[in-house]
């Protein structure tokens, strides 16, 4: 297996450490990420790393072609990201894009994928959008969208007692299909929303923002943000006195490395939706210390989902003897979902993969006996609960299937 690094730059990508080609002989992925803003740690060099490990547990060939992962810093700029797409898979013989956490950026990322007939497979963006009125027969979103986020923690926090809320969005497609997703939860629980404000991406100060959510007396503040701004709103949160006002904050996306980041010190008590958890049984955290040696840091839903994606497209070659899309994403289709994160799931006709979610609670420091000890599990939630049906979403595929 070989590894190339992309960096993006404007409207280009650069290689380093050698010129960019197209082969036939191999089987490329791009890993398309944030290596160096807000979304580094939850995807960046770990979503690298889990390709990698796929791709070496695979065996680092196949159909006798040994497979090759570059990788890519998007900077979270749509226009840089399909710069990227088009030129991987127009000059630089890639197969495949895995990742892409940005919805902005996933959504250009999928209309260049679907007009090259290429696929991409997402386990970083949120936007139900994807699967939703933009769903494209060559993606798949593995892991998790704001349908799922909005109806497991938003869902959570309705039944606990907070019919008003005020959210602070981030100002971009993920936020606002977060935002939208939760508030449709809380008003068809009889609830209401009273305000919100969007924020740019990438916000150091949340003061202001802040204040206005403290302001309008709503019981639950819902952060309909991710990574580096969730975490710097749950601090301002707390410079503020929110929930000693007896007002709540609702984390709608939240990742275990978030919570360590922000210790539980600060983070006690605030319930989180993921597909994964390191700490769930014996298989998770095999894999999860393998990640760890070669990381320093427990993985997060996101750069599990790389991984179990990567496996699926790479078994999906194997059988389909090819790695034309079409037939490629006939198999992916055909065959259940089993791997130490997911038993029996399945890729939908609109791309969405059909998995349980899981709704966690951040446990105290007392409740902790080691540094990665973070969460306990309050409930399961099956895909009945979770996944946005079939016919609600918009997707043009779904009078097809």
């Amino acid at each position: 297996m070989k590894l190339r690094l992309f960096a993006a730059a404007a409207m280009s990508a650069v290689l380093f450490g050698g010129a960019a080609y197209a082969s036939d002989t191999t089987v490329k992925l791009g890993v398309l990420v944030d290596m160096s803003s807000l979304y580094a740690d939850t995807t960046g060099k770990g979503s690298v790393t889990a390709t990698q490990m796929a791709v070496e547990d695979f065996g680092g060939k196949v159909l006798g072609r040994p497979i090759e992962v570059v990788a890519a810093d998007h900077q979270n700029k749509p226009d840089v990201g399909k710069a990227i797409a088009d030129k991987w898979y127009d000059s630089d013989g890639v197969d495949a894009i895995v990742d892409v956490p940005t919805s902005s950026v996933a959504l250009a990322v999928e209309n260049v994928s679907r007009e090259k007939h290429k696929i991409v497979l997402f386990s970083g963006p949120a936007s139900s959008d994807i699967t939703g009125k933009f769903c494209s027969p060559y993606a798949v979103q593995w892991t998790y969208d704001t349908y799922t986020l909005a109806h497991v923690t938003g869902g959570a926090m309705v039944r606990a007692g907070g019919d008003s809320w005020f959210f602070i969005t981030a100002d971009y497609a993920f936020g606002h299909a977060l935002e939208r997703d939760t508030a449709a939860v809380v008003t068809a629980a009889g609830g209401k929303v009273l305000g919100d404000v969007p924020v740019p991406l990438n916000n150091q100060d949340f003061s202001s923002f802040m204040l206005q959510a403290q302001a309008s007396k709503a019981k639950v503040i819902g952060l309909a943000n991710a990574g580096g701004d969730t975490i710097n709103s749950i601090k301002s949160a707390a410079e503020f006195g929110i929930t000693q006002g007896g007002q709540k904050l609702a984390g709608l996306l939240l990742f275990v490395t978030d919570i360590h980041s922000l210790s539980l010190r600060v983070a006690h008590g605030l319930v989180m939706t993921t597909a994964f958890y390191w700490d769930q049984d014996d298989e998770t955290r095999a894999w999860s210390k393998r990640f760890y040696d070669r990381m320093h840091k427990m993985p997060t839903m996101i750069q599990a989902g790389d991984y179990g994606a990567v496996m699926h497209y790479l078994n999906a070659i194997k059988a389909a003897g090819t790695t034309d899309a079409d037939k490629v994403m006939a198999q992916m289709r055909a065959t259940p979902i089993n791997d130490f994160m997911t038993e029996n799931g399945k890729i939908r006709i609109d791309g969405r993969v059909i998995r349980p979610s899981y709704l966690y609670e951040v446990k105290t420091p007392s409740e902790s006996k080691s540094e990665w000890d973070l969460l306990k599990l309050i409930a399961k939630v099956g895909p009945d609960q979770s996944i946005r049906p079939l016919d609600q979403g918009g997707c043009p595929l779904a009078s097809k299937s």
